[in-house]
């Protein structure tokens, strides 16, 4: 009976009234199609879920099978395509593409992920500051955006806190359960994705030590057992069956851009970029939780914001470009933030009269507002014309020929609204980017390049058509127009101008 009563005290009921609300504020406008967010991301994952479907779909055409396939390959694959996979079998049994499968299992991943985080701070710190830990997770802005795309993220940052919370279970009691339970559940967040490796595996090392002595970490055979699983879960899916691109993406991302980090610019830029998404005072004070929280949420804050660190200075350029690089730092500083929670707690419960209710006040305000934010974004944009716009440039090109294109988004729109397949022209991020990795070349010679056995350009990405001056005086110059539209610009490679 105790237990019972214990379930359903009025903590449950606040945890199940924040998941609630939270899940509105995710599945709100859930249907708009996923170009608010990163698109190019989002939709690689659409373009890869829909290649799987056609594979599994029995009486899909045969041209179209392979297209969709051909299509998929040009995307690259980093990860283990465990989100598309789920998303394509959902589409099967709904009997058609829905974009918004792939968003609703993303929210999903997310919410779980947080009633574990509550459940790890609930253990390791009071009941309040547990109840802070969730709602930061659940409100900040930045994590309702981030959670509700259709990429990987969002489940592998519920696997990094599902690993976490077995780990610290598993320090209190290392039982022959929880020792393969975190270790299956930190195999799947680098299955995942790789780059989780850098936290769940500093995580694990700051654990094991605060409870073990080296010599008696070498006799310990759960932990032999528990890194091979660790390792075993990922190994089998990316480099036992050579599946994804682990190689070129540490030469592109990482051994090409390391002089970043001997300047101090990179520091500013990454500290200052993390300051607009969860704000500079949540980081310095989840840094100064670290010293407040109890010595087992220490070792594993330790562990996750020194695996952190090294996760970001191995992809230098996009921890201050790319935002959803630094979705798992919300989790981080949510329970880096409990102590301090704790603190004020204990420094403001015994609030009488109208002290009370001024408080009460600005906890409802320090709800509200976040959520009032990210109901406002989500209502700011609206792309359900840019499917039907994307399939009308899609047949506006011609059925046969090479097309090159200067377009939004890696040409991804285009590739899964369209059913094109194209060659890209880099933009001008592409190609500051180029320089900085030193593969700058000469405008005359990458034209001649890239144009050779093309047979048509397109444009779309106007702004930077017109930015290029170079390109679009050759364009113009060499080549005639053969559309021109609401947005959109088509030059005719096979027959030059005389």
């Amino acid at each position: 009976m105790n237990q019972i009563k214990r379930y359903f005290s009025l903590e449950f009921w606040i945890v199940l009234l924040m998941l609630t609300g939270a899940a509105f504020l995710r599945f709100y406008d859930l249907t708009d199609p996923p170009l608010d967010y990163h698109p190019s991301r989002q939709l690689r994952g659409a373009i890869i879920a829909r290649s799987i479907y056609y594979q599994i779909l029995p009486n899909a055409e045969a041209d179209k099978r392979e297209l969709a396939l051909s299509i998929a390959r040009s995307t690259g694959r980093f990860e283990a395509p465990i989100l598309e996979t789920l998303t394509a079998y959902t589409y099967r049994l709904l009997g058609s593409e829905q974009l918004w499968v792939g968003r609703a299992y993303s929210i999903l991943f997310w919410l779980i992920g947080a009633v574990f985080l509550f459940l790890l701070a609930r253990r390791l710190t009071t009941p309040a500051a547990a109840l802070f830990a969730l709602g930061y997770m659940l409100l900040l802005p930045f994590a309702v955006q981030a959670s509700r795309v259709f990429q990987p993220d969002p489940a592998m940052t519920m696997w990094i806190i599902v690993a976490g919370y077995a780990l610290v279970r598993w320090q209190e009691t290392p039982t022959w359960r929880w020792a393969i339970f975190s270790a299956v559940a930190a195999g799947i967040a680098v299955l995942t994705k790789p780059v989780a490796g850098y936290i769940v595996a500093a995580s694990a090392i700051s654990l094991v030590l605060g409870r073990y002595k080296f010599g008696q970490m070498i006799k310990n055979l759960q932990l032999w057992v528990m890194s091979i699983i660790m390792a075993a879960i990922p190994f089998a899916y990316y480099f036992s069956n050579r599946q994804g691109n682990i190689g070129a993406y540490f030469t592109n991302w990482t051994a090409s851009l390391a002089y970043l980090l001997k300047e101090p610019a990179f520091y500013v830029r990454w500290l200052s970029f993390l300051s607009d998404l969860v704000g500079f005072a949540s980081i310095a004070s989840g840094l100064l939780g670290i010293w407040l929280a109890s010595t087992p949420l220490r070792s594993l804050l330790l562990g996750w914001w020194v695996g952190y660190f090294i996760y970001g200075v191995t992809v230098p350029y996009q921890m201050y470009t790319h935002s959803y690089y630094s979705i798992q730092l919300v989790p981080i500083l949510a329970i880096s933030l409990a102590p301090l929670a704790e603190i004020i707690h204990e420094r403001l419960k015994d609030l009488q009269g109208f002290w009370r209710l001024s408080l009460a006040f600005w906890v409802i305000l320090l709800v509200v507002y976040p959520a009032w934010i990210s109901i406002t974004t989500a209502r700011a944009e609206d792309n359900r014309a840019a499917p039907q716009y994307w399939a009308k440039i899609g047949n506006l090109l011609p059925a046969e020929g090479r097309i090159i294109a200067l377009t939004q988004s890696y040409g991804y729109p285009l590739m899964y609204y369209g059913w094109r397949k194209v060659t890209l022209w880099q933009t001008s991020g592409e190609q500051e980017l180029a320089a900085l990795r030193g593969r700058e070349k000469d405008f005359e010679t990458t034209f001649t390049n890239r144009l050779d056995g093309m047979d048509y350009f397109l444009v779309t990405a106007l702004n930077q058509f017109e930015s290029q001056e170079e390109l679009r005086n050759a364009l113009y110059e060499k080549y005639p127009l053969l559309a021109e539209g609401n947005g959109y610009l088509i030059f005719d490679l096979r027959h030059p101008l005389q």
